[in-house]
């Protein structure tokens, strides 16, 4: 349904497994507080509870990957969930659904429902859903997270993105040579963390060629294809506005030394394919820098230091990943505490956290107050109940047993 490589299908999977494997650890997250003795004959004990009913609303780009974010986690939280896949791929999440009830999960636990806008309100209206996990779309994000909000619910949005990878002319080359391309094409483009910027500083401005160059010989074909690299985008409109994007940096003045628009490929010549593509003197006003392209296209600025990399960084309004490649520990860490950006790599390309952590995103990325998984996903699908007890030391009276015969006193 979705198109993706086997390779990343294997991923799209296997990542969604961490978060179950990590949710099987509840016992010990769910722990509670207890402070006894807070004044005389007084403790006082907090413990996690379910919210009750709680939604998703998932994107097309990782079908198995994101709905794992969302139920295990609110399931072993003691909610039950629904799930409203995309409508461009569903059989993923129904395929999770049956291997849920498979595996035990009661009946009516979790639920799945199709459709677009009528089920998406429905989710955001309805009064028994208490909170709602949404990751897509920056317009579709604003609509749930004001109309759920609205409606009294917990929403967490992971939206929009436009993460940036800075080279340094100190980094290892080769490595970032590869890093680069593959963050930047790998799943067509379509991953909120795809490195879809790279700023060169410096001297690193010289191995754009090579970059090209390695971009080039990826292979584009069905994404079950042996050897595939990329496959296909998702929709012919998806492609349409990858191309338009495209052409507008060329119409705004920047280059395009790899242009993947009009690619044939054998066997699918109605396949929505668009070949990796790298656009290069891009500056900051243009439209092909502003918007996420989500396809298989880097944008490469070039920046004179690591200072001017950094505002370019923090000047873009959204804040879910970024990277710097560098063997210097010094510019590393400079860069760290100054970027505003919720999760960072350093030679790291795809910084996405594993399950003991959480993604992280922020600034225009993200709208809500808790992130997904890991303790702030387990703090957004449950809730505090805090007991103060009294028992008074002189009420708990000890008495010798009566062992003569009863009488009347």
């Amino acid at each position: 349904e979705q198109g993706k490589t086997l390779i990343d299908a294997e991923g799209d999977v296997i990542r969604g497994l961490q978060i179950v494997e990590h949710a099987c650890s509840v016992t010990s997250l769910q722990m509670g507080e207890t402070m006894p003795g807070v004044t005389k004959d007084m403790d006082t004990y907090s413990i996690r509870v379910p919210l009750g009913v709680c939604a998703g609303i998932t994107p097309f780009n990782f079908p198995a990957m994101i709905p794992l974010w969302m139920f295990p986690l609110a399931n072993v939280c003691g909610n039950t969930f629904v799930l409203k896949p995309s409508e461009r791929d569903p059989g993923a999440a129904m395929m999770l659904a049956r291997m849920a009830m498979e595996a035990g999960l009661p009946a009516g636990v979790l639920n799945i429902i199709h459709g677009t806008h009528d089920s998406v309100n429905f989710i955001c209206d309805h009064p028994d859903i208490r909170a709602i996990s949404f990751v897509g779309s920056n317009q579709a994000g604003q609509h749930i997270y004001e109309r759920g909000s609205k409606n009294g619910k917990r929403v967490q949005c992971n939206m929009a993105a436009k993460n940036h990878g800075v080279v340094l002319p100190d980094a290892n080359k080769e490595n970032t040579l590869n890093q680069l391309v593959g963050a930047a094409f790998g799943a067509a483009g379509q991953r909120c963390m795809a490195l879809s910027v790279a700023v060169m500083v410096g001297e690193a401005r010289n191995w754009i060629p090579e970059l090209v160059e390695r971009a080039r010989k990826l292979r584009v074909t069905g994404g079950t294809e042996s050897g595939a690299d990329l496959g296909p985008v998702i929709t012919p409109a998806s492609k349409a506005r990858i191309e338009r994007l495209i052409q507008s940096g060329i119409d705004e003045g920047a280059s395009v030394p790899l242009d993947g628009r009009g690619i044939k490929v054998e066997g699918y010549e109605n396949g929505n394919f668009v070949g990796p593509t790298i656009i290069s003197d891009v500056k900051p006003n243009m439209e092909c820098y502003r918007e996420e392209i989500f396809g298989p296209v880097l944008n490469v600025l070039e920046a004179d230091t690591l200072d001017e990399a950094i505002t370019i960084l923090n000047d873009n309004p959204y804040g879910n990943g970024c990277a710097i490649f560098t063997n210097s520990g010094a510019a590393a860490r400079k860069f760290t505490n100054e970027v505003d950006v919720g999760q960072i790599g350093v030679n790291v390309p795809i910084p996405v956290p594993l399950p003991m952590f959480s993604f992280t995103g922020s600034r225009g990325s993200f709208l809500g107050d808790a992130n997904f998984y890991g303790k702030a996903g387990l703090n957004f699908y449950s809730q505090w109940k805090t007991v103060t007890t009294l028992w008074k030391e002189e009420d708990a009276k000890t008495a010798a047993a009566e062992v003569a015969m009863p009488r009347m006193q």
